[in-house]
């Protein structure tokens, strides 16, 4: 019987044990009766709960019980006496019957228990409360009986309930962890496998159960060792009632069968790790060489232009996001090994290492693969990147080669030349990274055959190589028909810079021949004033012409030069058509000009000479003059060329120019005429000798 059956008649407290004894050191049951009825029933339940609770060697020293009639009736108190003949008759040594002070005198008489001591079985007294320490010592007796001895019953109780739970528990898992451990020795490891998956987990939690028996068995000793005043208490649950030596024989038992099921625990434990380490070893490894081998197999073009490189790119980190799960899952499951291998059991070191190399063997050879590709990849995309940047740059190329070239001016001209010269070595630049990148790509083509897996993959890399090395073949020709090009705009615009420079050394010919002009009519004004002089005057103004007409002839021999360069660029000269009028027109003017100033230089020469001549005749040589007809020639002469120097240049379009200013020319007639006074002087000084000579 448990209390916990009977809780609710236990917590009446219709009889207890308080743990004190009696002088022949049987315990004392005592059954306090109270003005209510007592339930007979409940009574001799209470009665046959406790009597349970002694040990044999206990029940028999025997009982004495004490009946606490104080609160009762007479019949009462009879009844349970009567009771106790058959709940406990060989038990019972003694019955104490407490009764009130003077109230059953009279009724005593009508029923003597100790006449009736044979029939009971036991010894039936009358006592008063303060008359009990007869029979019981005081320290044996609780407070209601003038005693010395503590005792609680709700404590009882609830000491009592865990006492017994922790009994059933413990008994309950013991059997069980036995069964447990009995099961993992079998000598099969089918029988032993059978064995702890069917009662592999117990009902109740040792933990659990070894706490509550220490808390349990801490309590009994305290209890025991503790005393009140003094003295000694003692608990119903102490040595004599099995209470302490069964907690601690129950402890180490448990503690025996819970150290061996916390080792069976750690093998099945490990086993089961192991396993789990296993399967998950052989989930990733079955993955990666199979669907992850073979979504890199159908990976095998490099696209042939960004767009498509960058839309196999996505795909592959889409490969790689689905491999890094599994990546995650090989980092998780290398730590476990790692753990266990640190624990040391030799046992598992084979199969864990084995496992381990299987593992990094097959994580490490697809994170290689995963990495080859998406270099690949990327090569493939810079490649691509490349191409595209430089046929925009042949594209630009050609079209700025496309359009017909119209510059302002040869400066223009220059600075587009450099710039097709720039975009030309831009695109040589180009192709030749494209080379570079080509080649690189073809390299790592070439040792895409390491992990196919024995697949061939002769054909797709052929394709890929092809792909290659013709678009590296069409930019090579795209690069040398635009070479070809630019050699022939190149002449062409070299040509037109020789056009624009005969055209602008052409007009800066026409500029200087009209400086010479300019410079002839207001410089070359003096005519001399002798003879000497003037011729000087002549020949300095021939070498002048020689000058004009050195600049005439590179003129138009610029000019002759920009109608052939006009018609090889078959183009019309900007400047030709105009310059070449210009320049004859300014040579025509200088020419006529020039005659102009040669006259006059040569008459004045004639004017100096003759007149030197004859003024340079001595007086005493009157033969010399026989003819006036000289000195009429020479002033005819010199009027001829004052008159010359009154009239300016009349040029072909009705233009005129006079030399020099008026002032200047006043002074050059001025100068002439003056010799023209000396020789009218002379001619004076010879007549008038010729009148004298008559007259005489």
């Amino acid at each position: 019987m448990e209390a916990s059956v009977i809780l609710p008649i236990l917590k009446k407290k219709l009889a207890f044990l308080s743990g004190g004894k009696d002088r022949r050191s049987g315990l004392i049951l005592t059954i306090p009766l109270c003005l209510e009825q007592t339930s007979m029933d409940e009574l001799s339940v209470t009665l046959d709960y406790l009597l349970s609770i002694p040990s044999e060697k206990c029940k028999a020293r025997g009982f004495t019980v004490i009946v606490d009639g104080r609160k009762s009736q007479w019949n009462v108190v009879k009844t349970v006496v009567l009771m106790l003949q058959n709940v406990v008759p060989a038990e019972v040594s003694l019955v104490c019957v407490v009764k009130p002070d003077e109230f059953w005198d009279k009724k005593v008489t009508h029923f003597c228990f100790w006449k009736e001591k044979d029939r009971l079985g036991f010894e039936v007294i009358l006592v008063s409360a303060n008359k009990l320490t007869r029979y019981i010592e005081p320290c044996q007796l609780t407070e209601d009986f003038g005693g010395t001895l503590t005792y609680d019953h709700m404590d009882w109780l609830n000491k009592r309930l865990v006492f017994e739970k922790f009994t059933k528990e413990s008994t309950s898992l013991l059997d069980e962890l036995a069964l447990i451990n009995n099961g993992s020795d079998k000598g099969t490891q089918q029988e032993k496998e059978r064995s702890i998956d069917l009662n592999f987990l117990p009902s109740v939690d040792p933990e659990t159960v070894l706490q509550t028996g220490h808390e349990l068995l801490s309590e009994l000793q305290q209890r025991r060792f503790n005393g009140s005043d003094g003295g000694v208490s003692w608990s119903p649950m102490d040595d004599e009632l099995l209470a302490q030596p069964q907690v601690m024989k129950l402890l180490d038992s448990l503690r025996e069968q819970y150290t061996r099921y916390q080792e069976v625990c750690r093998q099945r434990s490990k086993r089961t790790q192991l396993e789990e380490i296993q399967q998950k070893v052989m989930q990733v490894v079955n993955w990666l060489e199979g669907p992850g081998s073979e979504q890199l197999r159908t990976q095998w073009g490099i696209g042939d232009s960004i767009r498509a490189s960058q839309a196999l790119q996505q795909k592959h980190e889409e490969i790689e996001s689905q491999h890094s799960e599994w990546f995650a899952v090989y980092v998780e499951l290398n730590q476990q090994i790692a753990a266990l291998l640190n624990a040391g059991d030799e046992e598992d070191l084979v199969e864990l290492k084995a496992l381990q190399q299987q593992l990094s063997d097959v994580c490490y050879r697809q994170a290689s693969q995963l990495e080859f590709r998406q270099n690949l990849l990327q090569a493939a995309l810079e490649f691509h990147s490349v191409a595209q940047d430089l046929s925009q740059q042949l594209d630009g190329l050609l079209g700025m080669l496309c359009v017909d070239v119209a510059p302002a001016d040869g400066a223009s001209i220059q600075q587009t030349l450099k710039l097709l010269e720039e975009k030309l070595k831009s695109v040589d630049l180009g192709l030749q990274g494209l080379r570079e990148k080509g080649q690189s790509l073809l390299d790592q083509i070439s040792n895409q055959a390491s992990w196919a897996y024995g697949k061939d993959v002769t054909i797709e890399n052929k394709e890929n190589v092809d792909h290659i090395q013709g678009v590296m073949e069409d930019m090579q020709l795209r690069k040398q028909r635009c070479e070809d090009m630019v050699d022939v705009r190149r002449l062409k615009m070299l040509q037109m810079v020789q056009l624009f420079k005969c055209e602008e050394d052409a007009a800066q010919a026409v500029e200087w021949l009209s400086e010479l002009l300019d410079a002839l009519l207001k410089t070359h004004i003096r005519l001399g004033d002798d003879a000497q002089e003037t011729k000087v005057l002549l020949e300095k103004h021939r070498k002048f012409v020689d000058v004009a007409q050195s600049t005439y002839d590179y003129g138009r021999q610029l000019l002759q030069a920009t109608v052939v360069l006009c018609q090889s660029l078959r183009c019309t000269s900007r400047s030709s058509g105009d310059t070449l009028p210009r320049l004859n027109r300014v040579w025509k003017q200088f020419t006529i000009t020039s005659e102009e100033r040669v006259h006059r230089l040569e008459t004045a020469v004639a004017f100096h000479s003759s007149a030197e001549k004859i003024l340079q005749e001595c007086p005493e040589q009157p033969e010399a003059f026989n003819e006036m007809e000289q000195f009429d020639e020479i002033e005819a002469v010199g009027k001829s060329l004052l008159d010359r120097l009154t009239v300016p240049v009349v040029y072909p379009d009705g233009s005129e120019q006079y030399f020099g200013s008026p002032s200047d020319m006043a002074s050059a007639a001025e100068h002439i005429r003056e010799k023209m006074k000396l020789v009218s002087l002379k001619k004076q000084q010879l007549r008038q000798p010729e009148a004298t000579t008559p007259e005489s």
